[in-house]
């Protein structure tokens, strides 16, 4: 599906204010309720847009430190039994990927200091068929989830500079 100039400005509103009712959103769209609502529901319906909720940041409930870690598995046991475990008993990994290269999965993990993290490592390692972790710090996040100006692009529109 190709959002179009409607769909990017829509999108660009619940990315803004995501509590926005149909209606207000109607109204500083200049188009009728039930054209926010069939679109809205069209973007969910082809996965353009997956789910209007808000941005939690684990650092505002003392979850500062981010970092990566690389994890290889032992390859018999497979993806699948890993990242389940991983998902299932580490609540602090927020991202988790198979990615190809070195390592096999590669994960983004939130932690309240190094200590913490360092317990968080100990548990992924612990995990039946893993068989190593390596991890690096994030020193600054600059952009994460960044796909409005994708969406733009796309669009034909033009991204506010500001947002996301």
């Amino acid at each position: 599906m190709q959002p179009d100039a409607l769909d990017a400005r829509l999108i660009q509103l619940l990315t803004d204010e995501p509590q926005l009712p149909i209606l207000e959103c109607a109204r500083r769209l200049g188009v009728a309720r039930g054209t926010v609502t069939s679109r809205l529901a069209r973007l969910q319906a082809r996965g353009v847009v997956s789910a209007i909720v808000p941005q939690v940041d684990p650092a505002g409930f003392g979850y500062d430190l981010v970092a990566f870690c690389f994890v290889d598995i032992i390859q018999n046991v497979g993806h699948g039994p890993v990242t389940e475990a991983i998902l299932e008993a580490i609540p602090e990994v927020t991202d988790l990927y198979t990615v190809t290269g070195d390592h096999d999965l590669h994960l983004r993990v939130v932690a309240r200091n190094g200590q913490d993290l360092q317990d968080v490592l100990d548990r992924i390692s612990q995990l039946a068929g893993v068989a190593r972790t390596s991890s690096s710090l994030a020193l600054r996040t600059h952009i994460q989830s960044r796909t409005l100006p994708l969406l733009h692009a796309v669009a034909g529109t033009d991204h506010p500079p500001s947002a996301g």
